[in-house]
């Protein structure tokens, strides 16, 4: 008689994740993203308005950077902090605190009397920041899973939040001219009062299944370094390495950092996990994000001196031209995911810095009497190979990342970010202004900013070569 076999039936294939947002995931989008970009905003949105702002307030010439420096200090010195207290507490409670403090912290500064109410102002801002950019980032990467998904959320995510430094100074020029300077931070707190009511119910709540005990020694140690390095950094901007408290702070903040690196490695319940720092993803995602940061910024500083003081453009006019990079950065937003979905995002990370370097280094053309299409055209293209930069690198550090630790991966994305944001300028931008020769400065500092990128891309390109 025969017989019959049957072979095994395969393994169930789990069902690919949706490659479409739902209504209600483009709500959960549009708030996280909408608070990414008031941030961002808040960034660049003072900028032109510090001198109207100093007059009527009566802060001097030298007391004018506490304006940018008292929002920079702690949006940038409790990002890691913030990030592990919303993993270990509840993500979606922090950011909603976060919310809440900036709004109020944007009131206080719209209706400042004096400047120590202003200050405060400005340094609450920073702290509800803190705590809106890490946590709003990890429940974005839990919300919505690797794939299609989160390539698109990021990719949204990305643009606005490049968008709203550029946008940011448009308006502020703007704003200022119109309504007066208090109107930019009153622009801030409307932000709020659209997406504060949204998010309690829109948002999942999220944290890790255990509650180990919060490393008070590292909390302290990295905040503390962070805090010192982004001070010294901020006023070396303005006033050069020379003075003696930016000395003292930048020794300060380097030995605290390298005692947290000390503490961390004996801790039970690290704050940043260093076998997290040591794999290739991580370390190599945050070195490209860091280097695009600091130079793109440093490109924008030399651009508006060479725009302004050079051509002798006026404040508008530079803010038509980096208004310009608004609708490129919209572009690239709308297609990196595609390209990322294609490519990869490591190959993206590597061709986006390889793009930025060579743009920067078109923009050496440019003459001490004219220049502006070059440098528009030139910086717009850099700008969007800066965006793919940004959303790759945000996926290659968070991907393969369990969920809990997710807020410990983007507070590493966000804090490369912020510090990004301070060093560029201090490192690079003043070697513009210290030479005597302005134009000759603005080439010497694109030149090595160019260098510097070109370099990057080929220290990511062959530690990204083999995935951890």
């Amino acid at each position: 008689m025969a017989t019959t076999t049957t072979s095994p039936a395969p393994p169930a294939t789990p069902p690919a994740a949706p490659a479409a947002l739902t209504g209600r995931n483009r709500l959960i989008l549009f708030v996280l993203c909408a608070a990414q970009f008031m941030v961002a905003l808040d960034f660049s949105v003072l900028n032109v308005a510090l001198p109207a702002l100093g007059a009527d307030l009566g802060l001097g010439q030298s007391a004018l950077q506490w304006a940018v420096t008292a929002f920079a200090l702690p949006s940038g010195g409790f990002l890691l902090l913030f990030g592990r207290i919303g993993d270990l507490y509840g993500r979606k409670k922090l950011f909603l605190a976060g919310l809440a403090l900036f709004g109020a912290a944007s009131l206080l500064a719209t209706f400042a009397w004096n400047p120590a109410a202003f200050l405060t102002g400005r340094a609450l801002q920073g702290i509800g920041a803190a705590a809106i950019v890490p946590t709003g980032m990890s429940l974005l990467t839990t919300t919505f899973p690797e794939g299609p998904l989160r390539d698109k959320a990021l990719g949204i995510s990305g643009t606005l939040l490049s968008l709203g430094f550029t946008v940011g100074m448009v308006l502020g020029g703007v704003m200022t001219d119109t309504l007066g300077w208090r109107s930019t931070m009153g622009l801030l707190a409307l932000f709020t009062v659209v997406v504060l009511p949204l998010a309690p119910g829109l948002l999942p709540e999220s944290r890790t299944p255990e509650r180990p005990r919060l490393d008070v020694p590292g909390a302290v140690t990295v905040t503390g370094g962070l805090l010192a390095l982004i001070y010294a950094l901020s006023t070396a901007a303005e006033h050069g390495f020379g003075r003696t408290d930016v000395q003292v702070t930048l020794v300060a903040g380097l030995l605290l950092l390298a005692v947290f690196v000390r503490v961390e490695s004996r801790h039970a319940a690290p704050l940043v996990s260093l076998p997290m720092l040591r794999r290739r993803t991580v370390a190599f995602g945050n070195l490209g994000g860091l280097i695009t940061f600091a130079m793109m910024s440093t490109v924008v500083f030399v651009l508006t001196l060479y725009l302004q003081e050079t051509l002798d453009l006026s404040s508008f006019a530079t803010g038509l031209v980096f208004g310009v990079q608004g609708v490129f950065a919209v572009v690239a937003g709308m297609l990196a995911p595609k390209v990322i979905g294609r490519l990869g995002a490591r190959r993206v990370l590597v061709g986006s810095l390889a793009g930025q370097g060579l743009l920067t280094a078109a923009i050496l053309g440019v003459g001490r009497d004219s220049g502006v299409l070059l440098a528009t055209v030139a910086a717009s293209l850099a700008c969007m190979f800066h965006l793919g930069a940004i959303i790759s690198y945000g996926l290659i550090v968070t991907s393969g990342v369990p969920d809990e630790e997710q807020g410990l991966a983007t507070g590493l994305v966000t804090t490369t970010q912020q510090v990004g944001l301070t060093i560029g300028i201090p490192l690079l931008g003043v070697l513009a202004t210290t030479g005597g020769d302005l134009f000759g400065g603005v080439r010497t500092v694109l030149a090595l900013d160019a260098a510097i990128v070109l370099g990057t891309a080929v220290l990511v390109a062959l530690g990204l070569r083999r995935r951890a």
